[in-house]
């Protein structure tokens, strides 16, 4: 119940608060990459139940249509402007309208698509007991993702490694998550974004 209220409050607040960068990205996407403002995700939350995940549009048009479903660094689908908005990660802040509407919280394992969901064994699927979160710490420890990806010479197979790690971080999540560290994830997911770290560092 804390947890919930937390983000009803925080999320409309959130809103609130950043409406004025909310408006200025969606406005520099319209300027330098036209086309729709907002990418729609199929992503399984909850229960196993697929949910649209709301995420500023960082790639051209249709580049799931054009390419594989990962993205690694230096895939030329992504835009100027998506480049800068996915290492700030301010292309995330369209999520806290999923995060108000209660498919997702703050923090929880972070959904994958259906595909990538499809290759859960029984025990990973227990990530579906919890609300998925816009952070986590296997979000906050493979926040440099693209770019561990973009050497591997077998993305998917790479991919495939990675997400087991995450897993299997996320499942720890699941059997205990006191409000307080969800507190903690928040505050360490805060600074991770503004240290200027180099990746693999």
């Amino acid at each position: 119940m804390l947890k919930r209220l937390f983000d009803v409050l925080a999320s409309l607040l959130g809103l609130i608060v950043l409406s004025p960068v909310l408006v200025a990205t969606a406005a520099g996407i319209l300027i330098l990459s036209p086309g729709p403002v907002l990418y729609r995700a199929a992503r399984v939350g909850k229960g196993g139940r697929v949910f649209t995940m709301y995420k500023f549009r960082t790639m051209v048009v249709d580049a799931d249509k054009n390419g594989p479903l990962i993205t690694a660094s230096g895939d030329r689908r992504v835009t100027s402007i998506g480049r800068f908005l996915r290492k700030t990660k301010l292309d995330e802040l369209p999520t806290i309208w999923n995060v108000l509407m209660g498919q997702m919280s703050f923090v929880g394992p972070r959904p994958e698509n259906p595909l990538s969901a499809s290759q859960y064994n029984e025990e990973q699927r227990r990530i579906w007991w919890v609300r998925p979160g816009v952070t986590s710490l296997a979000t906050i420890k493979y926040r440099h993702e693209e770019s561990l990806l973009g050497g591997a010479g077998e993305l998917e197979s790479r991919y495939f490694e990675v997400m087991q790690d995450k897993l299997r971080m996320e499942l720890e999540y699941v059997d205990h998550h006191p409000f307080s560290m969800d507190l903690a994830i928040l505050f360490r997911t805060i600074h991770a974004i503004f240290k200027t770290e180099v990746p693999g560092a």
